[in-house]
């Protein structure tokens, strides 16, 4: 057997290739991936247009900046919700990447000893597994109540400022923005966790042994090296906060006037699906409905495409 040569197995003979099998596996394995993407995006896409077009017919693009929801006059607006979605999932994004990039650095690095540093990436991720609605229930009977004295100092000390300048109520923006810091930040830490762990231990090493600290090579040698699987955690975790329903319309406030102010009440996109769409009869209601999930779809996929867009521009700038 050890004396048959490569020649003599032929390992660059196609004859296997042209057998049927093969290419009813490759027949397989195309249409699978096609449905699980493409296929599926396109039809969820289609029904959702569908459902939405009574809506879009009646407001057009104007639907986009308008400020009016009344139910009962059938007069539709989808601005309030496109507001309240966009700044408690960017400024929740902020939030957690500071922690999850800390969280990322402490339990890669050896700043702690190996049985405290790996139990507490375990209980970091394990808060992810946490269902939504139980993530609110903490923040109706924990967070509010501790916060809210914290708010009242904020207006108190600061209402000349426009991100304090409204009296709290306890539930509003900042309380949905901590609540979808929290369920966003295991994905940020675990993601950048693993990033940091699999660079070469000989960065660390040359770093250090140019004369460079520990904090100098973090942030001037790991943090740089690892950026593109970083900002792809971030955009990961910017996608689940864009679209959380259960936790934010419990603590948000629910409310369709937009305030400048974090400690005002507001609305999201995914709240006023899960509260109104089980009442809703009217035909141009349920249109409207449909016609923020195709803003919410939209959002998401614009966001996702961004960031494909910007970790390959770091990938490929990191590689010259």
């Amino acid at each position: 057997m050890s004396n048959i040569t490569t020649s003599e197995l032929n390992i660059g003979n196609r004859r296997g290739e042209q057998n049927w099998i093969e290419n009813a596996l490759t027949i397989c394995v195309w249409g699978l991936a096609f449905a699980a993407t493409t296929g599926i995006l396109l039809w969820m896409s289609a029904i959702v247009f569908k459902d939405a077009l009574p809506a879009i017919k009646a407001f057009g693009l104007s639907f986009l900046w308008s400020q009016t929801w009344n139910i009962g006059r059938e007069e539709f607006g989808a601005l309030p919700f496109i507001y309240g979605t966009l700044v408690t999932s960017l400024c929740a994004l902020v939030l957690a990447l500071a922690f999850g990039i800390a969280v990322a650095i402490v339990t890669s690095e050896n700043f702690l000893p190996v049985w405290v540093r790996y139990p507490l990436a375990f209980l970091v991720e394990l808060i992810a597994s946490i269902p939504s609605v139980i993530v609110g229930l903490w923040g109706i009977f924990v967070l509010v109540p501790t916060i809210q004295p914290i708010q009242q100092g904020l207006y108190a000390h600061f209402k000349w400022l426009p991100p304090f300048s409204t009296e709290p109520l306890g539930f509003g923006l900042l309380a949905a923005i901590i609540i979808l810091a929290v369920m966003i930040l295991p994905t940020i830490a675990a993601i950048s966790r693993d990033v940091l762990l699999a660079l070469p231990q000989e960065m660390r090493s040359a770093s250090m042994s140019l004369g460079a600290t520990r904090w100098e090579t973090i942030w001037r040698i790991l943090l740089p090296a690892g950026c593109s699987g970083i900002v792809g955690a971030a955009i990961l975790a910017l996608g689940r906060a864009l679209g959380e329903t259960m936790a934010v319309t419990m603590v948000i406030g629910n409310s369709i006037q937009i305030s400048p102010s974090l400690l005002a009440p507001g609305y999201t996109i995914p709240s006023v699906l899960a509260t109104q769409f089980p009442e809703a009869l009217e035909p141009l209601h349920v249109g409207s409905l449909m016609y923020l999930a195709s803003i919410l779809f939209a959002i998401t996929l614009g966001m996702n495409l961004i960031a494909v867009s910007l970790v390959q521009a770091i990938a490929r700038r990191a590689s010259r």
